[in-house]
């Protein structure tokens, strides 16, 4: 397991937010380490973390970064993406998901989005918070949001202060090229 540059940068974006974090209802997918949603966690939120219920190593892995820091109580589910399960249908509603480099494979870009559409019609004023790190021009998740009824606000790093080689005394994110969107339910007219 390994923290991945996206994930420091969703970090800072919930560190440079915090104090709008106490009471959210927060949920992690793809969580691996569980960077963003221990920084969430600490921040006040109510945070359940998940990966895919057919990788128990990473699972067991969030569990261990609960306990190192000192928060054994923060649920961690079996999700995958793209699969309607129980642990997906008896989720508590939320106000945020969160997703790091989740957007990594194209062959899993679908299932990411169906299952954030999913959770969204069920809370339609959640938020996903997902940072990327730029791989190929030739990947896009344009028509896959039109599809799903879903739109997408571009963050700038520099407006959270995370548009330096260096965050929080890490060399991540480097000079990898990350980006930040948040993606939310469109409206019927479109916007």
């Amino acid at each position: 397991m390994y923290v991945w540059p996206c994930a420091v940068v969703l970090a800072q974006y919930l560190w440079f937010h915090r104090t709008t974090l106490p009471g959210k209802r927060v949920l992690e997918i793809g969580a691996g380490v569980s960077l963003p949603g221990l920084v969430a966690a600490k921040c006040g939120a109510e945070v359940i973390l998940s990966d895919s219920e057919e990788l128990p190593q990473c699972l067991e892995n969030c569990r261990k970064s609960c306990l190192m820091n000192d928060l054994p109580d923060v649920p961690v589910i079996g999700l995958t993406w793209g699969r309607v399960s129980p642990e997906l249908l008896s989720l508590a509603p939320v106000d945020i998901i969160l997703g790091s480099d989740v957007f990594f494979e194209p062959k899993d870009f679908e299932d990411i989005l169906t299952t954030v559409y999913f959770l969204m019609e069920k809370n339609p004023h959640a938020q996903f918070w997902t940072t990327y790190q730029v791989r190929s021009a030739d990947w896009s998740i344009e028509a896959l949001l039109c599809k799903w009824k879903l739109k997408n606000s571009h963050v700038p790093l520099h407006s959270f202060n995370a548009d330096k080689e260096h965050l929080a005394s890490s060399s991540l994110p480097g000079r990898h090229t990350i980006e930040m969107m948040i993606i939310s339910l469109a409206r019927s007219d479109g916007t």
